[in-house]
């Protein structure tokens, strides 16, 4: 049997003749079932796209086909099992069903055209399924029930917002802020939602006082003025919820109505104030609108607010005892809250807050507190004193909050005098000590002030001449409304303890004025919580009202130069700081003169730049009380621009060699001989270049940065050790104390250096500078000493470079009897010879002459050298003595034998010092080529006094004659050495 030409095995014909067999009767079947398909399917298309995505998916099941999962042979689908298609029911139905694969009947469903959201969102029809019928025809086909199709057409974001109206105008009334002014209103063509929804409205049109939200109302954001602005010209737009913009744009017109409304008008809110100007007129051309009122009296008062800075205002930040001294107060007053320094150390572990541009405050939270060190203040109510401090505190509370407290240091819990803050009262305490009559006198002044919880920096003085205090707060001065009064303290040997921030007590002892405590032995109680800054006392003497004003007074403020013309017509009064003006007049041309004359003026060389605001209350009196205006507050601000900053810059010789004997004199050695302080600030500058090229002849402006050096006042210069503290025994920093008082400085030292402090300027620091000296009276096992200078302006705001100056020590060895240079072996002089140095390299400073300073390791080279040869020289003036006798018995038989080769001998010479005698011409020639060598220029540095002593020995001893010829050459004038 052959098969497509294949002739096939007897078992293959058996298998094909049973395939033959089913399918003959596969086909002798009949078409006995409907498809089947679901009762409902739901789809969605988005619109200009053609497929449609249905739920469940198209697929139509027939039972007439046969099994179509059998895995072990392939089975052969009829046409009565396959799904010929689908048909759509409906009236212009923009479908059709589309048949996939006819064996599993799936199918899709697609769109015959592009569908339009717009035009109809959804679609419902039936569609029914039909398989292939019977025989090649297609005979006895059968149809699926009708099953419901719904379909929804998504939108596309297609169509953008239009405006309903091609331009919206609106009429306002100035100086009223509308709730809605007008509304505008844009539509969209989209079929959905979301993209027919108007989302938002934008005013495209910037820096107009306007806004709009977005249902499209338009307002203003501030009252309207018809002198600065007639009519607004907005340009606004719309954005649906998908992002499209408006295809155009619609213009709105506000026209602005005027009306009268009293006002300060023709001023800047924001006035700019350039450091180093002067001062600086605020309201050049200010006038007051009156709507044509009649009036009788115009009262202003313009206030400069300055709290926000430092101490309430802008004031020098130099040391408070500085600022003391510039402010005239005598000598005697030490302050208690230094910055903290190596000198002024109990301050160190105190919370600091710098502040604005370094104005030293200290924070004290409730536990943190100092003590005072023990002979800084001897002051007793025996002799009038005075206690100033700055103090910022609230709100008050209930416990007592000691600020200054000077208490037993042991045993007992007596306050001998303090001052404190108790329910925003401020307390003075003075204890009377023991006396030989127990008077009953005033113990505690109290005085309740609204500036002790008010949270705002107050400069308070306490002038105390037992038994009376006056109180000054801010300058003005306040009279006690409680006083209580005490016997005095009985008698006893204890010392005291001067505290800040709180008061020592101890528990062994007890005392009407302490609250019972608990626990330990000796501890501090009554902590202060708040700011201090600046607390001093003077002894001696009480500050006078002109200090006091001095040291309030603020380095910023208003002022005002009146013209002739209406100096009488308008009343002017200032507030003590002049951070507040008063004017009063009845002219109201007179007055806007006046105000157009206020001025803002900062003498501050280095001011602290930010804002100062600016406000305006104003009060008008009619004729008619009745129809009288009211003008509101005018308000705005001054910037203070960021000054130039200075750079302070030290310099003069950092390197420098003394003889030990300089450093051991009474005078010692000067430090900063030649120091040099200079201050520069660089700033931009704009030049005129001309341009080369043809055809331009204008210039073109250009930057440039400059650096111009300026004068301004120092108020510390520390020096300090590096390295080890000085020893006391044998080494100091001294001064003329009475040249830096002549200055009006003042100097502190301790082991590790020595400060100057004072406001001067800085020419004087450079004298006072110029004096410091260094001595060591023991400098045998010094080589070197280094320190550092650091200046510093305004409480450490501006610092200058760090300065270091290191400084040598040249030893020389002790001048004695030894044997003659000509003992010395050859090849040891030479070593000499190599070890010299070349110190070239630095600067020595010497104060009758210029002469090479050695580094530290020359300095140490050249003293071992010395010391080498010495003992060298020493080994052998003992070995020549032991045989002397037999050296004279021998003299002539050994003569040659103890003559010294001295072909290789080389002479060190000293480049300090020059030859004052010719060199002979009758020495042998090699005396000849040494001295070539050394007017070649090969001079060695490193001749020592060792070598200088031995030369002047050699003139005692026995020696032939080229040696004496040698010596001859060798005397060298040593009057000038600083050795």
């Amino acid at each position: 049997m052959r098969i497509g030409g294949v002739t096939l095995k007897p078992f293959a014909s058996a298998v094909g003749l049973l395939l033959g067999l089913l399918c003959a009767v596969e086909a002798a079947k009949v078409n006995k079932h409907k498809p089947w398909i679901e009762t409902t399917y739901h789809g969605i298309v988005t619109e200009n796209d053609d497929k449609v995505l249905l739920d469940p998916p198209l697929i139509a099941l027939d039972k007439d086909a046969p099994l179509r999962y059998a895995e072990s042979f392939e089975v052969t689908f009829t046409k009565e099992g396959e799904i010929c298609g689908f048909r759509i029911h409906g009236q212009n139905v923009p479908f059709e069903a589309v048949v996939l694969d006819k064996s599993t009947g799936e199918a899709v469903i697609k769109a015959k055209d592009k569908l339009d959201c717009e035009l109809q969102k959804e679609h419902t029809f039936t569609i029914q399924a039909y398989d292939c019928g019977e025989g090649a025809d297609g005979a006895n086909m059968k149809k699926s029930h009708k099953a419901t199709v719904h379909i929804q057409v998504n939108d596309v974001n297609e169509y953008s917002p239009v405006f309903k109206e091609k331009s919206y105008k609106a009429t306002v009334i100035e100086g009223k802020k509308y709730d809605s002014i007008l509304k505008v209103e844009a539509v969209d063509a989209d079929c959905s939602f979301q993209f027919s929804q108007i989302c938002s409205y934008e005013i495209v049109t910037p820096d107009v006082p306007f806004t709009i939200d977005k249902d499209g109302n338009i307002k203003n954001t501030e009252k309207l003025n018809y002198s600065k602005e007639r009519m607004y010209k907005l340009t606004v737009t719309a954005y649906d919820c998908g992002k499209n913009r408006a295809s155009e744009d619609v213009l709105v017109k506000v026209n602005i109505k005027p009306t009268c409304k009293p006002s300060w008008q023709g001023f800047n809110k924001r006035i700019e104030y350039e450091p180093g100007t002067g001062s600086l007129a605020l309201f050049p051309s200010m006038r007051l609108e009156t709507c044509e009122e009649p009036l009788t009296s115009i009262q202003a008062t313009i206030m400069l607010e300055t709290n926000h800075i430092g101490k309430g205002c802008d004031r020098d930040t130099y040391s408070e005892k500085s600022l003391h001294k510039l402010c005239g107060a005598s000598t005697g007053t030490v302050e208690l809250l230094p910055a903290p320094s190596n000198s002024a150390n109990w301050t160190i572990g105190l919370p600091t807050d710098n502040g604005h541009d370094s104005d030293q405050v200290f924070e004290f939270n409730g536990t943190q507190a100092t003590k005072v060190p023990e002979g800084l203040v001897s002051t007793s109510l025996k002799e009038p004193f005075t206690i100033s401090v700055w103090m910022r505190h609230g709100p008050g509370g209930m416990e007592k909050e000691t600020i200054l407290c000077n208490s037993d240091k042991a045993e007992m819990n007596r306050h001998h005098y303090s001052l404190y803050v108790h329910n925003c009262r401020l307390v003075v305490l003075l204890r009377q000590e023991p006396v030989e009559s127990e008077n009953y006198k005033p113990a505690e002044f109290h005085w309740k002030l609204d500036q002790v919880c008010d949270k705002e920096w107050h400069h308070y003085v306490m002038n105390i001449e037992f038994p009376a205090v006056t109180l000054f707060v801010d300058g003005a001065t306040f009279e006690p409304f409680l006083v209580t009064e005490d016997y005095p303290l009985h008698a006893s040997s204890i010392e005291t303890q001067l505290t800040i921030g709180a008061c020592w007590q101890d528990l062994s002892g007890h005392d009407n004025d302490t609250e019972p405590l608990t626990g330990g032995s000796a501890r501090m109680s009554q902590f202060f919580r708040g700011n201090l800054a600046g607390l001093m006392i003077r002894s001696g003497k009480l500050e006078n009202k002109k200090v006091i004003d001095c040291l309030y007074t603020c380095k910023e403020g208003l002022d005002v130069q009146l013209p002739e013309e209406v100096a009488s017509a308008v009343k002017v009064e200032f507030n003590p700081n002049q951070s507040s003006l008063s004017l009063e007049g009845d002219d109201i041309e007179s007055f806007e003169k006046v105000m157009q004359h206020i001025s803002y003026l900062n003498s501050r060389q280095f001011p602290t730049p930010g804002i100062r605001h600016l406000r305006i209350a104003t009060t008008v009196k009619c004729f008619n009380e009745e129809t009288c205006i009211s003008v509101p507050d005018a308000e705005g601000y001054v910037m203070v621009l960021q000054p130039e900053e200075p750079k302070i810059s030290l310099s003069g010789i950092d390197h420098f060699a003394r003889g030990a004997a300089e450093f051991e004199s009474t005078e010692g050695v000067a430090l900063f001989p030649e120091l040099r302080i200079v201050s520069t600030i660089t700033r931009e500058v704009e030049v005129e270049a001309e341009t080369e090229a043809e055809g331009e002849d204008d210039p073109t402006v250009q930057e440039t940065v400059v650096s111009e050096e300026i004068m301004h006042n120092l108020d510390t210069c520390e020096v300090t050790v590096v390295g080890e503290d000085l020893n006391g025994d044998h080494e100091s920093l001294e001064v003329d104390l009475a040249q830096i008082q002549q200055r009006g400085l003042e100097m502190s030292s301790s082991n590790v250096g020595m400060i100057i402090t004072g406001v001067n300027t800085m020419a004087n620091y450079e004298q006072v500078l110029h004096l410091i000296r260094y001595r060591n009276w023991h400098t045998e096992a010094l080589f070197d000493r280094k320190f550092k200078l650091v200046c510093s302006e305004l409480n450490g705001r501006y610092i200058s470079n760090e300065f270091k100056v290191e400084v040598n020590v040249i030893h020389t060895a002790n001048t004695m009897d030894h044997a003659n240079n000509a003992m010395v072996q050859p090849q040891f002089i030479n070593q000499v010879q190599h070890a010299s140095m070349d110190l070239s390299g630095h600067n020595l400073v010497n104060t009758h002459q210029a002469s090479v300073v050695p580094s530290a390791a020359t300095v140490v080279i050249v003293v071992c050298v010395s010391f080498l040869v010495f003992m060298i020289i020493l080994g052998v003036f003992r070995i020549r003595a032991a045989h002397q006798s037999t050296m004279r018995d021998q003299e002539n038989g050994k003569e040659n034998e103890m003559d010294w080769d001295d072909s290789a001998l080389t002479i060190t010479v000293n480049p300090m010092e020059t030859y004052e005698d010719q060199h002979s011409s009758e020495e042998d020639a090699e005396e000849d080529e040494e001295e070539d060598e050394s007017e070649d220029g090969e001079e060695e540095d490193d001749i020592t006094s060792a070598e200088s002593g031995s030369s002047e020995d050699e003139a005692g001893e026995p020696e032939d004659q080229q040696s004496s010829s040698r010596q001859q050459q060798l005397e060298w004038d040593d009057s000038t050495l600083p050795y």
